[in-house]
């Protein structure tokens, strides 16, 4: 388990003071609660760890390694949150038998809070999404794929918002164009919506409900060489979002990246790889305006 502490006065130190002073501060002062995020993106069906003898990840990830972690943290905080970033599905024979229930029965039992999804979650089409989403007992967000002509129509949400120790939290879910990435019948009549429009109008409705921390789930990827449609991207062309945990690219951080929004003001991106090598950690100490990222490796 790898661990990175408060961030202080040194280095990212002073980026980490600014993005909750100029940032969250602006609505979150004098809320004396700390929230913990925890995230995953594309496991893939990646049940069991990789074997020991692995060239990059010998024994490292598993979902009962993960599962204790997470239950760890839970009784070491009060408030924590649990999201996934899509590409729940494909990558292990466990999705090619179970066909995505035994993917969302283990979620459910891990106390998943929310997840968006990623173009491997359209593999078995809407029909066998909807089969294995029965086994979900917590929401999809997707904001930007309009499944109102489909059998999912009323099965997602395009935005949901939790209460934690007084603070509320807004979480909205923006996916992947799946144009040449999925089959068109695997995904039939939904519409796809501009993500960067979708993302300022979710973000705006949460702002307007009085949400404290705004949080985007994204299946876009972390960045490209050319204008495709990134969190690096979003977080530059949007407004009123704090937070987005990232999936698709499957890209390693170390450390959140910061971006300024349209309006200046600084924006946190994360993502953790891929296969539940990792679990992404954000504390947000809202009485001492600080944020506190962890990179913990399931070993």
């Amino acid at each position: 388990m790898e661990r990175r502490g408060f961030l202080k006065k040194a280095g990212l130190g002073i980026t980490g003071m600014a993005v909750v002073q100029q940032g969250f501060g602006q609505t979150l002062v004098k809320k004396s609660k700390r929230i913990t995020i925890l995230h995953t993106n594309d496991t893939h069906s990646n049940i069991d760890p990789f074997p020991d003898n692995h060239p990059k990840y010998p024994g490292m990830g598993g979902v009962a390694k993960r599962h204790s972690i997470i239950k760890k943290i839970r009784e070491e905080e009060t408030h924590v949150l649990l999201f996934d970033a899509g590409d729940i599905f494909q990558g292990t024979p466990y999705f090619n038998t179970f066909k995505g229930h035994l993917e969302m029965k283990i979620m459910s039992e891990m106390g998943y809070d929310a997840a968006t999804m990623g173009n491997h979650d359209f593999d078995i089409g809407l029909e066998g999404f909807l089969s294995a989403q029965e086994h979900a007992n917590f929401p999809f967000v997707c904001s930007n794929y309009d499944f109102t002509d489909t059998i999912l129509n009323g099965k997602t949400k395009k935005n949901t918002v939790f209460y934690k120790g007084g603070i509320k939290i807004g979480v909205f879910g923006i996916g992947v164009n799946l144009s040449s990435l999925v089959p068109d019948a695997n995904y039939g009549k939904m519409i796809y919506k501009d993500p960067f429009e979708t993302a300022n109008e979710q973000a705006a409705e949460l702002k307007a409900k009085g949400c404290d921390l705004v949080i985007c789930l994204s299946h876009l990827g972390y960045e490209y060489k050319d204008d495709k449609p990134s969190d690096r991207l979003m977080a530059q062309k949007t407004r009123n979002i704090h937070l987005i945990l990232g999936g698709h690219s499957h890209t390693f951080l170390e450390k959140p990246t910061l971006e300024k929004n349209i309006d200046q003001e600084p924006v946190l991106i994360n993502q953790t790889g891929w296969a539940g090598i990792n679990l992404g950690r954000i504390d947000i100490d809202f009485d001492k305006q600080l944020f506190h990222s962890d990179t913990i490796k399931v070993i």
